[in-house]
């Protein structure tokens, strides 16, 4: 798969004006000019794409017979595969960012930025509206960056946070599609100690197994159940510890560490006190007192 390192060498393969730096780079759309059709590339920077009256062809919703244009944006990531197949009949703009940009001002940008290819949102005719109005306070400020990288960063920085408010909003209003998302994690993490594990479960192992990516899953997730997916996790991992120091006295205390995937067992001592407040061993001692007849190892 083509990997392309710089602003430059893809706006030339898709057909966008040259970048005016290596680190930023802001532009309109001009779908004729363009490259409508490609296999899966990848670029190695951050990438949001402002599309309205957008037509894929490559998408599992789009009905040859009744083509429905939609508004989004669309979030591409540092070596997430991208590949398109669509009507020149899009508008829009795109705002491109280098690993370096972004982690120097990480504080600015949020977790959408790592949502992958597939995660398109929506935008109402207001919201498009205003993203519009930013990304041309943007452009002005872009072509004068030498004198205005302050104010232009400012402005970079009004936009995600719109689109932070916008992601939120389509959680809330577009429940089906989320919940589904949801209950697959609920799902996974309940068959999670169905199989022998060898290491313990991370938001990266679900998100691949509901391909997505971690961010992505991670804020849909919290959005829903007001926790972090880690936090999620060592609930979980949690509840099946206490359920096998309860039930299993044919197993001591590191090898139930072992069979939850721990690969130290004092490491799994000092998660479980973290999380219960007690020791393994307090905590069958607890179980043995309010329980005569649990056997004791």
């Amino acid at each position: 798969m083509r990997i392309f390192r710089d602003f430059g060498s893809y706006n030339a393969y898709v057909g966008l004006p040259a970048p005016l730096d290596n680190n930023i780079d802001i532009g309109y759309y001009d779908a004729p000019k363009m490259r409508l059709q490609s296999e899966p590339v990848s670029v190695d920077f951050y990438r949001i794409s402002i599309k309205g009256n957008f037509i894929d062809k490559s998408s599992s919703n789009f009905n040859p017979n009744n083509p429905k244009p939609i508004t989004a944006i669309f979030f591409n990531s540092p070596e997430r595969p991208l590949g398109w197949d669509v009507e020149p009949t899009f508008n829009g703009m795109y705002l491109q960012l280098s690993k370096k940009l972004v982690e120097e001002h990480r504080y600015l940008f949020k977790n959408y930025l790592d949502y992958g290819e597939h995660a398109a949102l929506n935008l109402t005719e207001k919201e498009e509206q205003e993203i519009r109005t930013i990304f041309d306070l943007m452009l002005k400020y872009y072509d004068n960056k030498q004198s205005h990288f302050g104010v232009l960063i400012s402005y970079v920085h009004v936009l995600v946070s719109l689109v932070e408010a916008f992601c939120k909003r389509q959680f809330s209003t577009n429940p089906k599609q989320y919940n589904s998302i949801l209950s697959g994690f609920q799902q996974l993490l309940k068959d999670y100690y169905n199989q022998p594990v060898n290491h313990l479960p991370t938001v990266q192992y679900f998100a691949d197994e509901l391909h997505l990516t971690p961010n992505y899953l991670g804020d849909i997730v919290k959005h829903l159940t007001q926790k972090s997916a880690i936090e999620n996790i060592h609930e979980s991992v949690i509840k099946k510890a206490k359920e096998m120091l309860e039930q299993r006295s044919d197993l001591n205390n590191k090898e139930i560490a072992y069979e939850l995937g721990f690969e130290y067992p004092n490491y799994f001592a000092r998660f479980f006190r973290k999380q219960v407040n007690l020791t393994p061993k307090e905590y069958r001692l607890q179980v043995a007192n309010k329980h005569p007849n649990y056997q004791r190892l």
